[in-house]
């Protein structure tokens, strides 16, 4: 099957650089996809350490800031760059979660949404 789709053609640009000019032209087109293997390890005990570390630093930046997170770009940066992204995804949800368990508990917790009428 035929599609007109454009074609890029480097033209010289400034300062050394190229753009690109787009023409229209007839193609056939053929898709191969190259999957990378990809060998996961488990976090050594050193890694794990430090990214432990960096999720308290910034779970305690977050505490001492009123979950105000743009106080806490810096440390949240470091804890995203030190764990695992399944890591930081599972330590945000587990945070969400330990929050909502204090208010429970505390009797503070109010359901989105909702206000009080009396």
């Amino acid at each position: 099957k035929e599609l007109q789709i454009p074609v890029l053609q480097p033209q010289p640009g400034r300062k050394g650089g190229s753009r690109l000019k787009c023409l229209s032209e007839t193609r056939h087109l053929q898709f191969y996809f190259i999957l990378p293997v990809i060998k996961m390890s488990a976090p050594s005990m050193e890694e794990r350490k430090a990214c432990w570390g960096a999720r308290d630093e910034y779970w305690k930046c977050l505490d001492e800031n009123m979950e105000d997170a743009s106080r806490c770009q810096k440390l949240r940066c470091s804890f995203e760059s030190r764990c695992p992204q399944q890591w930081v995804k599972y330590f945000d949800k587990r945070r969400d979660f330990l929050k909502y368990k204090e208010q429970l508990q505390a009797g503070e917790y109010q359901p989105p949404g909702t206000t009080e009428k009396s």
